[in-house]
């Protein structure tokens, strides 16, 4: 029971702020999720955090808010959650510890800004807030910071929007610490809150929110797209039999032997090596490739890093590809040019029988002009749509 006639402490300002966000329609979607973790008030914790399940608040930070400014850091920690950053995003926090945690905080705090435009929760001082940042995930502002930041000249002073560093901290090694089942246990948790909130703000006629929608969204396995695109166009006409028809020409009316072979083309694998693509990522990722290639068995597999221009080049015969994942080498590190992957294979005449592409999709230029068949593989950029090919997404929590 909160203390009538006098001052609330810290703990009990905490549990009113997450009920007056309970009993705001605008955040009925937002109760399971406000119920997952513990909530403590801490004297070691200089400000707040959480490690994508448990929060945390630092007395002392708490005690300077005001209660439109609790209510905001409230629902920021409980986004961090909902979004899954500290798992999500590991690889960017592993290539840049900073912007990772800037780049979460844009996107959580442009939304909650927005909900909120007469004040009912007001962002604490020190806040990150930028409204180019506006409908954009965390890795696309990643990308955007660590190209500021590339281009900001050395003699600028510190201060302006992109070296500030927020409000809250994120505990990332936390996160890490929990264990496989705990982990598995928080996933199923979130996945259910989400489901259960858009039902429940469904039946209160509350409107629906596009961020929760957009969770609910089905998710396309990336890897069964991999393996239909590499098995349906790495296939080989070495000779032909009637006993299995070509499903191609049946509709026709006509009856046409099929293809076999043993053997296929050349793949070529270009892979963004401008910094977005971390080695957990790429291992897996090519640990994948290798797998369908056991199956499909092509003449061989050429790699390809790219950044502004491909940097490096590595090709493994059929009887190299066990080698694959472990003996690769990455270079590159600049721009994010992929114009210059489909230039290099014309200008080598490299013959392949199609391309798989492994970017952020952050590109500086178009997505170029390519002469065979083509797949895209975007990690953690659903914004990105290539104009040519076919695309599947990749989360990183799913690599």
């Amino acid at each position: 029971m909160l203390a009538i006639g006098r001052e609330l402490t810290v703990e009990q300002r905490l549990g009113k702020a997450v009920i007056d966000i309970m009993a705001n329609d605008k955040y009925v979607a937002l109760a399971g999720v406000l119920m997952i973790g513990d909530r403590t008030v801490r004297d070691d914790i200089p400000t707040a955090c959480t490690n994508g399940r448990d929060e945390m608040y630092g007395r002392a930070f708490v005690e300077k808010l005001s209660d439109a400014e609790l209510r905001f850091l409230v629902l920021h920690e409980v986004y961090h959650k909902l979004y899954r950053h500290l798992t999500t995003w590991r690889h960017l926090y592993e290539q840049d510890a900073d912007l990772a945690n800037r780049a979460c905080d844009y996107v959580i705090n442009c939304k909650i800004a927005d909900d909120n435009p007469k004040g009912w929760a007001t962002m604490p001082e020190g806040g990150l807030l930028d409204p180019k940042y506006r409908d954009m995930d965390s890795a696309a502002v990643f990308h955007d910071l660590l190209q500021s930041e590339d281009q900001r000249d050395d003699s600028q002073t510190t201060g302006n929007n992109n070296t500030a560093v927020g409000f809250d901290d994120h505990d990332w090694d936390g996160a890490q610490e929990l264990t496989d089942d705990e982990k598995r246990e928080l996933a199923r948790d979130i996945d259910e809150a989400v489901r259960q909130g858009a039902l429940i703000a469904g039946k209160m006629g509350s409107g629906g929110d596009r961020n929760i929608e957009e969770l609910l969204k089905p998710q396309v396995d990336w890897r069964e797209v991999l393996r239909e695109f590499i098995t349906s166009t790495c296939t080989g006409s070495d000779y032909s039999t009637w006993r299995r028809p070509n499903r191609r020409y049946i509709a026709t009316g006509h009856y046409m032997p099929s293809g076999i072979t043993e053997q296929v083309g050349e793949l070529v694998v270009a892979i963004d090596t401008s910094g977005s693509i971390g080695t957990h990522e790429l291992t897996r990722f090519l640990s994948e490739v290798k797998g369908i290639c056991d199956t499909v068995r092509p003449e061989r597999v050429r790699v390809l890093y790219w950044d502004t221009a491909v940097c490096a080049e590595e090709v493994y015969e059929v009887h190299e590809l066990d080698k694959l994942p472990s003996s690769t080498k990455p270079a590159g590190g600049g721009g994010t040019n992929v114009e210059c992957v489909p230039a290099y294979i014309a200008d080598n005449n490299i013959n392949a029988q199609a391309t798989i592409v492994l970017t952020d999709g952050g590109l500086y230029q178009g997505w170029g002009t390519w002469s065979t068949p083509l797949l895209w593989c975007i990690l953690d950029n659903h914004n990105a749509k290539p104009d040519c090919g076919k695309t599947v997404h990749i989360t990183g929590r799913d690599l």
